[in-house]
């Protein structure tokens, strides 16, 4: 396992946020061996033996996945300094640890996978497993933008970013694939399939045609189906999904 920052390697095996993590690093709380750490910078593994409060922080060998309906209007994080919500004010304090499985902002809504695995996590994000959308977009499915869905398109502008991104261009692959439900002056609706996760992927795409999102809505992920769960509740793999997961870490 490659070192990472000491906070985020607290918060990815805990149910400690970053800022938490810092907090407690800073007030002395946190040892690699016998040696108190207070430095941020400070990187390790589970090599170096870290304790938080006296108890050793261990790796776990084994995981669990869980199936989460987030709603619009929640953040995809721990803990906001500005006190909006959170999925994890919706969630059971059980999963207070479960880390997420990618992003979905602000303003979307659907299927967000959790686990309390960091390796998975981070396997499933880099991953090119098909994410599946229903979309709303502000007018018409423009020809330009079917040639875009068919065969990617390089963005060179923040049209449609969060406004704090640094993320200045993006190249965006092929679509695996596409669905015109309802095409109108007014709005339009898609069903659309991707294979990348990068942040407001769609959102940016549209905007580059000078289209706006209004409403996105995720259903699927690697296999795995939104189905009939309700906002704001969660569960568990099934078996057959647990079973394609392990077949497709197994695989990496």
């Amino acid at each position: 396992m490659e070192k990472m920052r000491l906070n985020k390697l607290i918060s990815h095996n805990t149910r400690y946020s970053r800022r938490e993590a810092d907090k407690l690093i800073k007030e002395g709380l946190v040892k690699i061996g016998n040696q108190v750490v207070t430095d941020l910078s400070t990187k390790a593994d589970f090599q170096d033996k870290v304790y938080i409060k006296g108890k050793r922080l261990y790796k776990k060998d084994h995981f669990t996945v869980i199936v989460y309906h987030k709603k619009k209007g929640e953040l995809v994080t721990k803990k906001d300094d500005r006190g909006r919500k959170t999925i994890f004010d919706s969630l059971p304090k059980k999963y207070a640890h479960y880390l997420p499985v990618g992003r979905l902002d602000f303003a979307s809504e659907g299927l967000l996978l959790l686990t309390d695995s960091s390796d998975v996590a981070t396997k499933l994000m880099k991953s090119n497993l098909e994410r599946v959308y229903y979309l709303k977009i502000d007018g018409f499915v423009t020809e330009a933008m079917e040639e875009g869905m068919k065969n990617g398109v390089f963005i060179d502008s923040k049209a449609g970013a969060h406004k704090e991104s640094k993320i200045e261009s993006m190249q965006i692959a092929p679509f695996l694939g596409y669905k015109i439900i309802k095409n109108s002056p007014t709005f339009s609706k898609l069903k659309v399939a991707i294979n990348e996760g990068k942040n407001r992927e769609l959102r940016r795409f549209f905007a580059h045609f000078d289209s706006n999102v209004t409403d996105l809505k995720r259903v699927s992920y690697g296999g795995i189906d939104l189905g009939t769960l309700k906002e704001g509740k969660s569960r568990f793999l099934t078996k057959s999904e647990y079973q394609s997961l392990h077949d497709f870490l197994h695989r990496k």
